[in-house]
């Protein structure tokens, strides 16, 4: 698969900051990703990470930990920031 074809993973609702944060993880991951079952793996990946980035979504430590390696050096510009329960009930103490 080669870089322009990953346009095609972009998602109707993605902003287009998310797209290209998205679509630099898929294309810093895609050569060690190569086969058919492999993409789909990579695009449920990049979809893990976007989602915790960008919705604060909570994962498992472990799969955190796999996409944080795998997005290591892309940065994101005016990334939120987002507040668990539990640390707002640790203020509220």
């Amino acid at each position: 698969m080669e870089a322009e074809s990953v346009k095609q993973f972009q998602s109707f609702c993605e902003s287009d900051k998310q797209w290209r944060a998205r679509r630099e993880f898929l294309l810093k991951n895609l050569e060690k990703f190569q086969g058919e079952n492999e993409v789909d793996q990579l695009l449920a990946l990049s979809m893990v990470w976007a989602n915790h980035v960008f919705m604060g979504c909570r994962y498992s430590a472990e799969l955190l930990e796999k996409v944080f390696c795998m997005a290591e050096g892309i940065e994101v510009e005016d990334a939120p920031h987002f507040t668990t329960r539990d640390e707002i009930m640790k203020r509220n103490r």
